[in-house]
């Protein structure tokens, strides 16, 4: 990047201290922290739940979350104080100068519009443009950043395009004002590999061109060493270190730095099918599946056995999430059959039995959204048992005590708490509690660590692995990370536009000769590497914008 001066400094932090309203009292959760970024510069903080990370690339905008305020320090934009700045010239400066783009665009977009009113809307309340001439450049930010049909997409609601395409137009909205500063806070979270490379190369290149300064949120490493061109390292509120993105890959000085390069050490013994000839507990057996007039799966068959898992891979679009559907008998299939235990299961849902539903569980990706904010931990965990067991009074309370215990959660301490207390570790094993209530055999796990910082990921997949150990539990691991494929999978099943293109036990996946299409999923698993992207990308034909995915 060359050497900065003091002249080229756009924000500069320094000694920030944030605090959080809790138990009828002021915490504080970020301590000291000191921070320069220059223009042109992407600084990557990284850290597990907890670090701060989002609340100072809030703070970085002069923002606090609601419960939260910063009680002390300095934030300076280009000259500009932000603690001590109108609220008015704040939020003149928000969208303008500086701009944010947040980690789930679905849930970002405002569904009853349009992409592009959504994208002009800045650029008209700042007078910056006219409504053609933003809806031009919008159309020029689109066809740059390479997304289809840049002329119609804008046009389109936010459902009727990809996760990752989404992504995308959420950072070309960032780009309306041409803003000196960008928070990209964890923006591939939940994509899938594929879909990653695009929407990271369109950042990069974006940033480049514009000498845009960004702040990139993240927890997964071999992304910022993408992106970055400095790290910084936060733990519980307090800085760790920082270096140069290279320097801090070969030779981190702390030794919780280190301990995050060494994540996802855990990888489970291989388990094999049994040869006693006895049943799958899930077998799906030449399924097709659509939605309207479009179909989406295709002849799609796998089984699943007892104490196994197995791991569904593959892109948005490509069938997993709809397979999982048509075996809950949320979406009944045109033709196939599922079969649970070697018995043919009714298509709907409505139509089996209590006992076919109690065996069929699901985990859900986004604990958030998935757990009832104001519901009580206890009430979340006790009513499946209370529907499927009977319980009730004391015999229900410990059943939920001893469900907390089963995911290493003191029931004293959790009993009576609400989803929003908790972390989103412990929502996510709130979630495999809820599920275990109603003492199923077959769990479905949709993508239940990809919104979680890899430490956190692997205590969650050492967890599910010792419930199946004990339970004896068949898992059906819905995931685009094949990380967690290697740490957890017995077999694995891949899938693409709607039709499995490669199955079989995981060690075997792993090794050549692969169908074209795993071995473009592999390939497209970030490296610890500055330069695995630009490789890539030159490999592929790419010219460094997002486009990777279509090669």
């Amino acid at each position: 990047m060359g050497m900065l001066k003091d002249k080229d400094v756009l924000l500069k932090i320094r000694d920030l201290h944030i605090e959080g309203y809790s138990d009828e009292e002021w915490i504080e959760i970020v301590h000291g922290v000191d921070l320069t970024l220059h223009r042109g510069e992407v600084l990557g903080l990284i850290g597990e739940s907890g670090a701060g990370k989002s609340t100072i690339g809030l703070a970085a905008m002069g923002f606090a979350r609601d419960g939260c305020r910063i009680s002390g320090g300095s934030v300076e934009f280009d000259g500009m104080e932000l603690t001590t700045t109108p609220k008015s010239d704040l939020r003149a400066l928000r969208g303008s100068r500086i701009a944010y783009v947040a980690q789930s665009a679905a849930a970002s977009f405002n569904p009853a519009h349009k992409i592009i009113e959504q994208h002009i809307e800045a650029p008209l309340h700042y007078r910056i443009q006219k409504r053609v001439e933003a809806q031009e450049d919008a159309m020029a930010l689109y066809e740059r950043l390479r997304l289809p049909n840049p002329r119609e997409i804008g046009f389109r609601y936010p459902h009727q395009v990809s996760g990752g395409q989404l992504q995308r137009a959420m950072t070309a909205m960032a780009m309306a004002c041409r803003p000196d500063l960008i928070i990209f806070d964890e923006p591939t979270t939940a994509l899938d590999v594929t879909t990653q490379i695009e929407v990271l190369a369109a950042i990069r290149d974006i940033v480049d061109q514009f000498n845009t300064a960004a702040i990139y949120i993240t927890h997964d490493l071999a992304v910022v060493a993408q992106m970055a061109d400095t790290i910084k390292v936060l733990l519980k509120g307090n800085e760790v270190e920082e270096a140069p993105t290279e320097q801090m890959l070969e030779s981190p000085e702390d030794d919780y730095t280190k301990s995050l390069w060494a994540v996802r050490s855990f990888k489970r013994e291989q388990k094999s099918r049994p040869t006693d000839g006895s049943p799958p507990v899930v077998s799906v057996q030449d399924v097709d599946a659509a939605y309207g007039e479009t179909k989406v799966l295709e002849d799609v068959s796998f089984d699943i056995y007892p104490g196994m898992t197995v791991a569904v891979v593959g892109e948005s679009g490509s069938g997993k999430s709809t397979t999982a559907r048509c075996i809950t008998g949320l979406l009944p299939p045109l033709k196939g059959k599922i079969l649970f235990n070697g018995e043919e299961m009714p298509p709907r849902y409505q139509d089996r039995s209590w006992e076919q539903l109690r065996q069929v569980q699901m985990i859900y990706q986004m604990a958030d959204t998935a757990l009832n904010p104001k519901v009580r931990i206890s009430d979340i965990i006790g009513r499946p048992a209370e529907f499927y067991g009977g319980l009730k009074g004391t015999e229900l309370k410990s059943r939920v005590d001893e469900l907390l215990d089963l995911i290493e959660l003191d029931p004293k301490k959790f009993y009576n708490r609400y989803p929003p207390e908790l972390s989103g570790g412990q929502k996510q094993r709130i979630g495999i509690a809820r599920a275990l209530a109603a003492e199923p055999q077959f769990i479905i796990c949709d993508e239940v660590t990809s919104a979680l910082d890899q430490l956190v990921a692997e205590g969650i997949l050492r967890l599910l692995d010792k419930l199946q150990d004990e339970l004896n539990l068949a898992y059906m691991f819905i995931t685009h990370d094949l990380a967690t494929v290697r740490s957890i999978a017995d077999e694995v099943v891949v899938m693409q536009q709607g039709r499995v293109v490669e199955q079989g036990p995981k060690d075997a996946m792993f090794r050549p000769p692969h169908h074209p299409y795993t071995d473009l999923l592999l390939s497209s698993v970030p490296e610890m590497d500055p330069n695995w992207l630009t490789t890539l990308l030159e490999e592929r034909g790419v010219d460094n914008i997002g486009e990777a995915a279509e090669v």
